[in-house]
């Protein structure tokens, strides 16, 4: 194994009194289907089955590698999201998506390409490096004080996109708390936006950005922008 996420998850199978269900486990983490799983792996998709039902015997160590091996290049094909997770420590359950860019990216095409809509009166004629979209919700209950640094990645100037906003206090009174500063900030499908978080944000120096896209939609559209 030749990191310790790939050292995890074997570890975690083999040592497992259900192994089929630890490998289930980490599949519908990294979301791939059993048919994908499969076809990485050249079976046909009833293995899989098997082995998660404890319908088949468990597989072997070698069988065990090739099984996490192909999670983890499917998930590099798709952006490396879940393997960066955990590479930066940030719980996983809170962070939906991290990307930075090897790019600048004007902040003011991202807004148009994501349908938002600047609340405040600051100028998007800026650059942002990366994007990190996190569940409002279980960021508060699970984060603590350093998880916070991690959520820039390489770049600080970046958009931080808050899901489960009602008003919007919180996540900018969290920013305001701590050295490091977004690019710009994007409520996604917020009931409505306190007049103070929009202070905040103009205190800051912080473009506050409202947008009504799903998430999904939002994941793809700032991972292929240019």
């Amino acid at each position: 194994m030749s990191s310790e996420l790939e050292e995890k998850i074997a570890g975690e199978i083999t040592m497992s009194d259900h192994p089929g269900e630890t490998i289930r486990k980490w599949r519908e983490e990294f979301q791939v289907s059993q048919t994908d799983l499969a076809t990485s792996l050249g079976l046909s998709p009833s293995v899989i089955s098997d082995y998660e039902s404890g319908r088949r015997r468990s597989p072997g160590a070698a069988s065990i590698r090739k099984i996490v091996y192909a999670l983890i290049d499917i998930d590099n094909r798709n952006g490396g999201n879940v393997r960066r997770r955990y590479q930066i420590g940030v719980p996983s359950e809170a962070l939906i998506d991290l990307r930075d860019y090897d790019h600048d990216v004007l902040l003011a095409n991202a807004i148009k390409s994501i349908h938002g809509v600047n609340v405040t009166s600051l100028s998007a004629d800026r650059y942002i490096r990366g994007y990190t979209v996190i569940d409002g919700i279980k960021a508060v209950l699970s984060f603590s004080y350093p998880d916070y640094v991690k959520l820039y990645g390489w770049s600080s100037q970046r958009i931080v996109f808050f899901t489960g906003v009602k008003l919007g206090r919180s996540p900018m009174i969290a920013i305001r708390a701590h050295p490091l500063k977004p690019g710009a900030v994007v409520y996604v499908q917020a009931d409505k936006v306190d007049p103070l978080a929009v202070r905040i944000a103009e205190l800051e120096n912080i473009p506050l950005i409202t947008t009504e896209l799903p998430v999904s939609s939002i994941c793809k559209i700032m991972s292929e922008l240019r």
